[in-house]
């Protein structure tokens, strides 16, 4: 972009050129600040461009076309020039600003997501979840990011939000951290790693997919750029950005930048103290002419001129506080209200004179000694330097120098007070002569500057002393005196006044700038630092004149005479040029309204014919020559002279205003509406310095606001509420500034835009899930609330009552409920029609296409397909009321920034309203949902997916459980629940009787081989554990069609729950049922309390009733089993037996899950089953043992038949028998232990039977051996006991007998019977073939 610039030395020494032609407004033709008709356009009347406008074509000879197109070019060019003069304004508010600045505390505005970085972004976090990234994550960030995905990033309402140009990456970045939050908390503990580590952990990697493979260095750079032209601008960018919103071409604003001298300060402060004297003039011509705008009140009138000349009077005393210079050293004067008086306290006339202490300046001297010429009489050798000081200051000293050549190039700086100060050189050479005190001045040069001398090197002459012998010496100088920046021109006048320089003669002049609106004409003498006179200029109009008579001296005269008092001064330059600049700078420095014209231009304008137009010269005559020349030859001249106090700003305003909407709407940045500090600064600027009323501007920003928002644009409701505040304040009288003139077109208009956004905020909020999705922009739902409110109220000062609001509200939340479901419905038969398609294609032969549309299929639904889509539109119902909690119930949470306690209950009620609008969302789905559940047969029970789904979130939530809805749900399901265990109990109990009668017993290597697999139905939810209904159970001798339940395949609970493999088909089958049918009820967590207790008390009654049954029949299958097996040592233990055993130790150990309850009664209960059962099992084992030892009785009997005295003794004597009856018995023990301990699985059950076991059968033997007592052993029944003595023994220990069972009283009986028959046969037979009982109580290793 052109930085134009230019000195104020080079604008102030040129003459500027004559102007060809003068486009000014007619004189006196100022319009009231009331807004004006469209057909004005904003611009001045009687104006005239200098671009020639389109004749009028004749009708006979141009078409109706033609006349359109030259009415478009026309209206365009008017358009043109209307945007030409507006930047005009917006240029000299953005060159010169004294009453707004950037505003540094606004917040920073994201960089907006567009749809194909949307799409892109979509494209990084899908190959992410393909795993074609390097990113290492767990599968719990995995399953947020993929929830994250289906939920957010491919939601329609995300996509709207970028087409509304609000969403940003923050917003991306904000909505996941909300997401995982929840997740996050809900993990488990983990020591040594907090919750707020795998948080930041998480936003790590999302940054990382979302970034991409972008440089993150780039991006950040890119970052802070943007945030700094969000924060501040430059003036050129400012320029540049305002070419861009009022379509202005870059020569354009070069020649409008280089005509109305942009750069030069004083002429900008001199326009706006011209501007503001204008409106001041107005302000009293509205008044003498009473045409003011209509007010709601006649008395206004009088207020509305007190507030015009109070906002000029405001923008005076902002003007006066701009320092003149940065550093400069004067003293800021009391407020001048420039020459206008007629609001000047005359009063403090005296206090506002200035004295000749009050003007002080301060300048900067630069000598610069280059070399001595004509130096001929010293010897070269010799040392010479120089000496420079200024007058009142201190003295410096170049470095030494040979005679032959005398240069140096040194430089010395200075400050003075003084306006002429003197500069004295002096040559010196360093003295010979022994008793020398000082050295030799040779010459010395005395100069007098002033800052219009020149600048570069000259040759001066010097003054020379006795001791140069050198005629002609000469002292190359430059000496630079800067020009203070309060000091606006210099030079020597001829003046004569009345009160002041009452002499006719030349003086140095000096006009200075004390305060933006105090300037004087001061003469100085040389060496004085304070004026001699000075001339406040305030009240003066400087005007060019003709040369006086009696007047010797000057040649150019201009005069400066005070309005009303007549006191005139006369001044006279010596040429023609510098009484241009010396009227040019006054004229700045007056503030006059009056225009002075050169008499050459006054000469050339009247050969053209435009000597009327003299007063109302432009302003480019003093521009340079070039710049006007070519402002003319491009039609710039009229927009650069046109008067501003001419125009309806407000009505250019309204377009500035709204150009710069558009621009700001359609950049780079998610703005919401709001403006940029830059164009904050401008439009702050422009409305204070052209009068445009803060109650229009609101009201046209407002209507800007709500036709954007009208058009998808998405806007801040927080900035909505600050321009409607400010207008509600000024309307209704209540600004905090007191009380203000309100225009009858500015209470109609608040009342169009108050009904206006009060239709769009009800809008909103009826769509609050698609104009504010996923909570987002933050805050915006609760700012929209509080905005309704605020509009709803009557005035100002009253409040609307809550429940009106509420009212209005919960009228837009039943409608957002209707709206919402419907769209959920929508979505939910669309997508139900697209899996038809895909799951059901019919191919078109004749176009070898798939055609999707299904015919003759899905016409009519059934109830299967019925329940089913139900059941996905719950899932949709409840995702929209989790979105509802998670992102739109901030309006009930109270902000820190809420300080009054009327503000902290603003929206308490929020809450509440919306449990309305879920229950009446849920209301509408009910609908449905009895129409589903009305069409299914009344033997399925494949609705209770439906009631989990629902019941489970409802339950979890405080505000919707036991709800409408959820009662109505639980009235619904009870009948159906009740029928569903009376069905149960039936078939269970069903099932016990056939399943006993034909039970085998044989154990149940796999549980779920005997269970139907039937496909479940395609519904992504967690079934319910129920067991199937057998078809057709007899019931009392009735046939009973019970309906068929839902089959499953093998849970995965299923082999945590029964790792036992030996227990009946039948009992297990009843345990599944019982347990599969307990957790169906547990799983229903059913809300109502006495039902529910009623439930679980029924079912675990239910459960011990048949576990009681189960025990009593498998007590007589194992009766009746042991009844019908061998006595004989051929006896094995079969393995119904032990599964028997086993059902008894399932049915204990499922009792105590199935059948355990708390309170008293039912705890009885538990207590009896349990009774019941180790009774059984206490008769188990002594049948068992009983026939055990019937067994040993077997064995006994075949041996007695060797008892001593009988008469098969002595034939069985000679047959030598052998000791196979003890091998078959002990084989049969081993065997039977060896079976019991692998296949029952309860051990305190076997040491419980081996103890039985052991003593039964020892004591058999004792009683045996004790019936024997008088009779002597024969010895092969010896052999016989001994070797089953010696081995049981041995046996039992091995399998875990205590020794005080193995050693009892009636062991070391038999024992001690025994060996002593042993004892006794060694003597009789001469030995027992090794068989003896010394080792019967030792480990034997031998394997028999």
């Amino acid at each position: 972009m052109l930085d134009p610039s230019s000195s104020e030395e080079e604008s102030d020494g040129i003459v500027e050129e004559e102007s060809k032609e003068v486009m000014a407004p007619q004189a006196g033709s100022r319009i009231s600040p009331s807004r004006t008709s469209e057909s004005s356009g904003g611009l001045q009347p009687g104006s005239r461009g200098s671009s020639a406008r389109p004749s009028s074509p004749s009708p006979s000879a141009v078409s109706e076309h033609e006349k359109e197109e030259v009415e478009k070019l026309h209206r365009e060019e008017e358009e043109r020039k209307k945007k030409l003069q507006l930047y005009v304004f917006v240029m000299r508010c953005i060159a010169y600003p004294f009453n707004a600045k950037q505003p540094t505390d606004m917040a920073r505005r994201q960089q907006k997501i567009t749809k194909q970085q949307l799409q892109t972004v979509k494209d990084r976090f899908e190959s992410f979840l393909k795993g074609d990234t390097q990113i290492v994550a767990d599968e719990a960030f995995i399953n947020a990011v993929q929830s994250y995905y289906e939920v957010f990033l491919k939601s329609d309402r995300v996509a709207k939000m970028v087409q509304m140009g609000g969403f940003s990456a923050l917003d991306c970045r904000e909505v996941f951290k909300r997401h995982i939050e929840k997740r996050v908390r809900s993990l488990p503990e983990i020591d040594g790693l907090s919750k707020e580590t795998v948080l930041s952990s998480w936003m790590a990697k999302f940054d990382t997919i979302y970034r991409g493979d972008e440089d993150p260095r780039k991006a950040q750079q890119r970052m802070t750029a943007s945030a700094a032209s969000e924060l501040i601008l430059s003036k050129d960018q400012l320029y540049e950005m305002f070419q861009q919103i009022l379509g202005i071409k870059k020569f354009e604003h070069q020649l409008l930048y280089q005509a109305c001298q942009l750069d030069n300060l004083d002429e900008q402060a001199a326009q706006i103290r011209r501007e503001l004297d204008g409106r001041l003039q107005m302000a009293d011509q509205i008044a003498r002419a009473g045409k003011f705008p209509k007010f709601v009140s006649k008395e206004m009138e009088a207020m509305y001129i007190e507030e015009l000349k109070s906002s000029v009077n405001q923008l005076m005393a902002n003007l006066e506080s701009v320092p003149v210079s940065k550093g400069g050293e004067f003293k800021l004067q009391k407020l001048k209200k420039g020459h206008n008086t007629s609001i000047i306290d005359m009063g403090q006339e005296d206090e506002n004179q200035l004295s000749k202490s009050d003007v002080v300046l301060s300048f900067t001297l630069e000598v610069v000694i280059m070399e001595v010429q004509g130096l001929k009489s010293l010897a070269p050798n010799r040392i010479v330097y120089c000496t420079m000081e200024v007058e009142g200051g201190e003295k410096l000293q170049t470095d030494q120098a040979e005679a032959s050549k005398p240069t140096w190039g040194t430089q010395g700086d200075f400050t003075t007070t003084h306006p002429l100060p003197g500069v004295k050189v002096k040559l010196f050479t360093e003295s010979t002569g022994v008793l020398a005190l000082e050295d030799k001045e040779l010459g010395r040069v005395v100069l007098h500057p002033t800052p219009n001398s020149p600048k570069a090197a000259e040759l001066h002459k010097m003054t020379l002393t006795k001791a140069c012998p050198d005629h002609d010496l000469k002292i190359k100088l430059a000496v630079r005196m800067d020009k203070p920046q309060n000091m606006k021109h210099c030079g020597y006048l001829w003046a004569f006044g009345k009160n002041v320089w009452k002499r006719w003669k030349k003086r140095f002049f000096v006009l200075v700038q004390v305060s933006q609106y105090t300037f004087a004409m001061c003469s100085y003498r040389e060496k004085k630092a304070e004026p001699q006179e000075l001339l406040q200029l305030d009240g003066y109009t400087v005007d060019y004149t003709d040369p006086q008579p009696g007047l010797d001296g000057g040649r150019a005269f201009f005069n400066a005479v005070k309005g009303g008092e007549g006191d005139t001064v006369i001044f006279a330059s010596d040429d023609e040029q510098d009484r241009i600049l010396w009227v040019q700078a006054m004229y700045r420095a007056t503030g006059q309204s009056h225009k002075p014209v050169p008499p050459t231009q006054v000469q050339k304008l009247n050969s053209k014919g435009g000597a009327s137009a003299q007063m109302d010269a432009p302003i480019s005559q003093f521009c340079k020559y070039g710049h006007a020349d070519r402002a003319q030859k491009h039609g710039m001249d009229e927009f650069i002279s046109a008067n501003p106090c001419s125009f309806d700003h407000a009505q250019l305003f309204e377009m500035v205003q709204h150009l710069t909407l558009e621009h700001r709407i359609n950049d780079s940045f998610a703005s919401l509406g709001w403006f940029s500090p830059g164009q904050v600064f401008v439009l702050d600027e422009y409305c204070a310095r052209n009068g445009v009323r803060g109650c229009h501007r609101h009201l046209c920003y407002l209507g800007d606001l709500l036709g954007r928002s009208d058009t998808g644009a998405m806007i801040d409701p927080t900035l909505l509420h600050y321009s409607f505040a400010f207008c509600a304040s000024h309307v209704h009288g209540n600004r905090p500034d007191g009380l203000g003139t309100v225009a009858v077109e500015e209470k109609e208009r608040f009342e169009e835009i108050k009904e206006r956004l009060r239709v769009l905020l009800e809008n909103q909020i009826v769509n609050f899930r698609y104009c504010f999705p996923f909570g987002r922009p933050e805050g915006a739902l609760k700012a929209t609330l509080s905005l309704l409110e605020r509009v709803l109220m009557k005035d100002i000062v009253t409040p609307v009552p809550p429940e009106e609001v509420k009212g209005v509200i919960r009228k837009c939340l039943e409608q957002a409920a209707e709206i919402n479901y419907q769209r959920i419905k929508e979505y939910a038969t669309a997508e139900g029609k697209r899996r038809e398609m895909y799951e059901h294609p019919v191919y078109c032969l004749a176009s070898q296409v798939m055609d999707l549309t299904i015919q003759n299929a899905g016409q009519v639904a059934t109830p299967a397909k019925k329940l089913e889509d139900t059941i996905r539109l719950a899932e949709l119902v409840i995702e929209v009321l989790q979105q509802n909690e998670d992102h739109h119930a901030e309006a009930a949470v109270q902000s820190t920034g809420d300080q009054s306690q009327g503000k902290e209950q603003a929206f308490a009620w929020w809450t509440d309203l919306m449990v309305e609008h879920a229950e009446h969302f849920l209301s509408l789905y009910a609908v449905d949902m009895d129409a589903a559940l009305e069409i299914q047969s009344p033997e399925s029970w494949d609705s209770f997916p439906l009631f989990q789904l629902l019941n489970d979130f409802l339950r979890l939530d405080y505000h919707l459980c036991n709800g409408k809805f959820h009662k109505h749900l639980q009235d619904l399901y009870a009948p159906l629940v009740v029928r569903y265990v009376d069905l149960m109990e039936t078939s269970i109990a069903q099932s016990i009787h056939r399943g006993f009668e034909r039970e085998g017993w044989e154990p149940v290597k796999s549980l779920t081989s005997n269970l139907p697999n039937v496909n479940l139905p395609n519904v992504n939810l967690q079934i319910p554990k129920v067991p199937n209904l057998p078809a057709a159970l007899p019931v009392s001798g009735l046939s009973v069609n019970l309906p068929q339940m839902p089959s499953f395949s093998t849970p995965s609970w299923m082999a945590a729950i029964y790792d036992s493999d030996n227990g009946s088909g039948t009992s297990e089958d009843l345990f599944w049922k019982l347990d599969a049918l307990q957790t169906f009820i547990r799983d229903l967590h059913w809300p109502e309390e006495e039902f529910a207790k009623h439930l679980d008390n029924r079912i675990k009654t239910m459960s011990s009733d048949m576990i009681e049954n189960c025990v009593k029949r498998t007590r007589m299958a194992f009766e009746s089993k042991l009844t019908k097996s061998s006595r004989s040592t051929d006896f094995r233990i079969p393995l119904s037996i032990c599964t028997m055993f086993n059902v008894m130790v399932d049915a204990k150990d499922q009792s105590a899950k199935l059948c355990a309850m708390e309170m008293g009664s039912e705890k009885q209960k538990h207590s009896e089953i349990d009774e019941r059962i180790e009774s059984s099992v206490k008769e188990m084992i002594s049948l068992l043992v009983a026939k055990f030892v019937a067994i040993l009785e077997s064995v006994l009997a075949k041996i007695s038949r060797y008892d001593e005295g009988t008469l098969f003794s002595s034939f069985l004597s000679f047959t030598k028998p052998g000791m196979d009856v003890a091998d078959g018995y002990v084989t049969f023990v081993r065997h039977s232990q060896d079976i019991l301990r692998d296949k029952v699985n309860e051990e305190v059950y076997i040491e419980r039977l081996f103890d039985q076991w052991y003593t039964g059968t020892m004591d058999l033997l004792g009683r045996w051996l004790t019936e024997r007592m008088d009779q002597q052993l024969h010895v092969y029944q010896l052999k016989i006991l001994i070797r089953i003595v010696k081995k049981k023994y041995r046996d039992f220990r091995l399998q875990g007998v205590l020794d005080s069972t193995l050693n009892s009283k009636m062991y070391e009986t038999v024992r001690t019977r025994l060996t002593v028959e042993e004892a006794s046969a060694s003597v009789r037979e001469g030995g027992m073939q090794g068989i003896s009982m010394k080792d019967s109580d030792e480990e034997d290793e031998e394997d028999d």
